[in-house]
């Protein structure tokens, strides 16, 4: 697929279609409240990430088309010499977008995006469920390092 990708940061406008991605699978559904008027959380995130000079929301687009999304945050830390690290999470390929290797440039974006910052690795967290979402990933290069925990609140 040579198709042209534009990426750009997210705008209010594009909240519904984003809620959309997240929704469509069997994961999301059971986290992501869809209906055509968003609640008041959506609307307050959305937000305080726009307002954060240390997250980025995107969408990708394609001939007009909005396909992809993903959240990327910029997290100081001590280590790595107080290395700066990116934080990607919430990828998502509309569904009849996936197979053709959008995934594939949404995280050469993404990774590069991260150099530009000046970050010293790029690091994200998905659901043990995601057993395809786990392959794809390991061969794009990411390595399962540690062993991620979560505390519900």
């Amino acid at each position: 697929m040579n198709q042209e990708l534009k990426f750009r940061l997210a705008t209010k406008d594009d909240l519904l279609d984003i809620v959309r991605m997240l929704s469509d699978d069997n994961i999301g559904a059971t986290r992501e409240i869809l209906s055509d008027k968003l609640s008041d959380n959506y609307l307050n995130a959305f937000q305080k990430i726009s307002a954060d000079k240390n997250q980025e929301l995107t969408i990708v687009e394609m001939n007009g088309n909005k396909v992809a999304t993903f959240h990327l945050t910029f997290i100081q830390y001590l280590t790595h010499h107080g290395g700066l690290r990116a934080q990607i999470e919430a990828v998502r390929i509309k569904f009849d977008f996936r197979g053709q290797g959008l995934g594939t440039r949404v995280f050469e974006y993404a990774i590069n995006r991260a150099r530009e910052k000046g970050c010293v690795l790029v690091q994200l967290t998905t659901d043990k469920k995601r057993v395809e979402a786990i392959k794809f990933y390991q061969t794009i290069g990411f390595v399962s390092t540690h062993e991620g925990m979560k505390f519900k609140l």
